[in-house]
């Protein structure tokens, strides 16, 4: 319970750094927060659930702009940076497990500019 308030007040966070681009029409860290709230068991090195992979594909399909997906990136990536914990392979091999491709790596690193 502790790691899901803590994920959730850090993406509360990044909803404040993100704004900017919520302006612009793109999708909230509000979203990508009730969206992937699911997998954060298997980003910390549980299992990965149908309701992670079904939030997943969720996002996916609601990040149809450049800006959408230059967002949930700017989200995830503070995220991953801001949840004690986390495992990185599992977050790189998430959209693999879901079946899906997304154009960046869920990385403290990625530099969510380049997202198109």
């Amino acid at each position: 319970m502790a790691e899901i308030l803590k994920f959730v007040c850090v993406l509360l966070a990044c909803m404040i750094v993100v704004a900017p681009y919520a302006a612009e029409g793109a999708i909230s860290c509000g979203t990508v927060v009730s969206k992937m709230t699911p997998c954060l068991g298997y980003l910390t090195g549980g299992a990965i659930t149908s309701g992670c992979c079904a939030g997943v594909k969720s996002l996916i399909a609601s990040a149809t702009t450049t800006p959408d997906r230059q967002a949930a990136c700017n989200c995830l990536k503070s995220a991953a940076g801001g949840i004690a914990g986390i495992n990185y392979a599992n977050a790189a091999s998430l959209p693999s497990q879901c079946g899906v491709n997304i154009p960046y790596e869920i990385s403290p690193s990625t530099d969510c500019t380049k997202v198109q």
